[in-house]
């Protein structure tokens, strides 16, 4: 069945007009003075390009890069040249329901990309390096340009021309264990006169590198062992995607349309060995395989100079099928989730351009969501009782906005949001339930950059969250001991965000940018327990109260040369976050459930002629998970990749690199109470530590065209 939901536009904002950030944003220059025409600043004025500094300096709001500052990174595709930008961080967009609320931010010749099953990061990575004029960096905002919700915001522009472009991308993984995974991308993409065209098949298998081997234990309050043994885990899948778009004048205008297909097949296996108290075994297989689709079109007309419309509509539709059939001493339990959800989204907004320095946007969005759910649970065959087990959702959802970006001086812009954001939920099924909200979303950023290497960022904002449907049915880890009930009753986690950040530029390609953040958050969305009809208690999600969050994030991008490193580039990017919040069961202060408290990752890569090497590090981390009769502690030990790379011409590379090289390990501890923990004593503490293997993965890449 096709939902259609109709959102009319009722707002002005932005449209192209000459020599102004508008222009950079929705115009990619001529083809072959892409990279060396003066760049045009956000006020007016023109400055010569540097092929290794911003041509546009923060203080007019767009900082340009052109093709040739990313030489010394040697890169392959627009995803490398955006890694490699100067603070900047790379945000690939969230799952949240709607369209407006889910861009990441990165745009492509000042559009965003119709598609919301797709990563930007994906998108970026199908785009030949040799294809792109320049990426202009938008901070804290400028006229003409749709921020996105985003304090900073990078715009890849493309060249223009005739012609037809690709990649043949063949991967090998071999893991230490044995396994041997390929992947095969192929894509193309090309101009045919004004119109232009997309395609690209990707067949991939993937390890699951959260599951290794390792000791499993179970340990009393006293310190003896109750239970010991070792695990033996595996997961493994293929995916296959398929995606097309193309782009055409239509009706005075441009029309792009682009579909997508996604299917996965999921297997993991675990088999644990136990010595004490006896020898026995435990055995547990999952199940996770689904199919996804997706279908979008965008349209674009200008009326006049100053004035311009974008329509975007979009269907996405997915059948998942989750299976786990657990089999400890003496038991057989089985869990069953088939869910099938469907979003329909129709986006109008109107841009205005009143001068170069002020412009206005505004529009409406509207979106129907379905998700129904069936899940079944046996216990040596014997149904159980799951409160809200099959549920039908459906969410009828609409905005309206109105936006401004107004530049009173050179050094100084104000940007500032609307948003009004209502929608009606209703669920059918083991749980009746009908609820209307609605929420005022204000935005208030303010940009000073006092000099051309220094930008000072406040913003002020109103943020809500989305209620997640799968926390509205039931879900399970049977190896974990975890079965959560599902609760539809839940409220959207709502928070007013103040922020302010620093960042300065330094070196030429330098720069750090330091962000401190706090959040007042009420209706915080956490664990807490539900009883079932059979008296029995589950955990389940839930609105525990009102709480708070501070967050520090550095962003730094070193340049080497200075120090005797030509080209070499070192990148770390570290978020530290506070928290706190009323436990539901102990009546206690605690952090936040799921809460990371540190993130961090590290980057260096040098060229050296026609070979580039580095090193990638990922941050390992830790959260806990407090449910109302256990705490679950997760720590995933830091990943690291070296990596080197040849490219023996422009056109061909190989890479080798060996992922995990000191195999990480990720252990779960589990404090298990016989009840609510407020009540009961500690009963044990089980531990379950797995090292995934090492993996040596290797890439060979072939670009046509240009």
């Amino acid at each position: 069945m096709l939902f259609f939901v109709l959102a009319q536009a009722a707002a002005v904002a932005i449209a192209t007009v000459p020599a102004t950030a508008s222009e950079i944003a929705a115009s990619p220059p001529a083809a072959s003075p892409a990279d060396t025409a003066p760049a045009v600043t956000g006020a007016g004025q023109s400055l010569p390009d540097q092929a290794n500094s911003a041509a546009r300096p923060p203080q007019t709001g767009v900082a340009s890069y052109a093709n040739d500052f990313f030489t010394p990174a040697h890169p392959n595709t627009a995803l490398d040249m955006v890694n490699y930008l100067p603070g900047f961080a790379l945000d690939t967009g969230s799952g949240v329901r709607g369209y407006e609320g889910a861009a990441g931010n990165v745009l492509i010749d000042g559009q965003r990309p119709a598609v919301k099953t797709e990563g930007i990061d994906s998108i970026l990575q199908r785009m030949l390096a040799t294809h792109v004029a320049r990426i202009d960096v938008i901070r804290g905002g400028a006229p003409g340009i749709d921020m996105q919700g985003k304090t900073v915001i990078a715009n890849v522009i493309t060249k223009g021309g005739n012609g037809a472009r690709g990649i043949l991308h063949y991967a090998d993984q071999h893991v230490s264990d044995g396994r041997r995974f390929g992947t095969l991308r192929v894509e193309g993409s090309g101009n045919l006169g004004p119109r232009t065209w997309e395609g690209g098949l990707t067949v991939s298998g993937f390890i699951d590198d959260g599951l290794g081997d390792g000791p499993r234990k179970e340990i009393n309050p006293d310190g003896s062992t109750l239970l010991g043994g070792h695990i033996h885990s595996q997961g493994w899948g293929t995916q296959v995607t398929a995606t097309g778009a193309g782009e055409t004048p239509f009706e005075d205008g441009r029309l792009r349309i682009n579909a997508r297909i996604n299917t996965q097949v999921y297997d993991s296996a675990e088999l644990d060995t136990l010595q004490v108290p006896a020898n026995e075994t435990e055995h547990d297989h999952q199940d996770d395989n689904y199919l996804q689709t997706e279908v979008g079109a965008r349209y674009n007309r200008a009326f006049g100079a100053r004035t311009s419309i974008e329509i975007v509509a979009l269907r996405q539709d997915k059948h998942e099928l989750v299976a786990d059939d657990f089999r400890p001493v003496g038991d057989i339990q089985n869990f069953r989730l088939d869910t099938r959800s469907a979003e329909s989204i129709l986006r109008g907004v109107i841009k205005f351009q009143q001068t170069p320095k002020l412009s206005w946007e505004g529009g409406a969005e509207g979106a129907l969501n379905t998700q129904t759910s069936v899940t079944t649970f046996t216990d040596q065959g014997v149904p159980q009782v799951i409160p809200a087990a099959d549920v039908t959702v459906e969410e009828k959802r609409g905005e309206v906005f109105a936006k401004a970006v107004w530049r009173p001086i050179s050094q100084i812009t104000v940007e500032g949001v609307l948003r009004e954001e209502g929608s009606h939920i209703s669920s059918t099924g083991d749980v009746l339930l009908e609820k209307s909200l609605y929420f005022t979303k204000p935005r208030l950023v303010v940009t000073w950059a006092p000099t051309d290497k220094t930008q000072v960022r406040v913003r002020y904002e109103r943020e809500v969250g989305q209620l997640d449907f799968s926390s509205f049915v039931a879900s399970t880890s049977l190896v974990a001991g975890v079965i959560t009930a599902g609760n539809p009753n839940l409220e959207p986690q709502q928070d007013w965000a103040s922020e302010v950040a620093l960042e300065q530029h330094f070196w030429g390609g330098g720069a750090i940018v330091l962000t401190a953040r706090h959040l007042e958050i009420t209706d915080v969305v956490d664990r807490a327990p539900v009883e079932a009809s059979d008296g029995t208690f589950f955990d389940t999600p839930a609105n525990i109260g009102n709480g708070w969050e501070n967050d520090a994030v550095v962003n730094l991008t070193l340049p080497l040369d200075k120090l005797g490193l030509k080209g070499a580039q070192f990148r770390y990017d570290l978020t530290r976050r506070w928290s706190e919040v009323t436990d539901p069961t102990t009546g206690l202060r605690r952090p936040i459930s799921a809460l990371h408290p540190t993130d961090w990752d590290a980057h260096f890569i040098q060229p050296i002629g026609n070979v580039s090497y580095g090193v990638d590090l990922y941050g390992g981390w830790q959260q806990r998970l407090y449910r109302f009769n256990q705490i679950e502690i997760d720590k995933l030990g830091t990943y690291v990749t070296p990596f080197w790379e040849w490219k023996p011409n422009p056109k061909l590379s190989f890479r080798i690199e060996l992922d995990n090289v000191f195999a990480r390990g990720f252990k779960h501890t589990f404090e298990n109470y016989d009840g609510p923990r407020d009540l009961f004593p500690l009963a044990y503490t089980e531990e379950r530590s797995v090292h995934p293997g090492r993996v040596i993965y290797l890439r060979l890449r072939k670009t046509f065209g240009s």
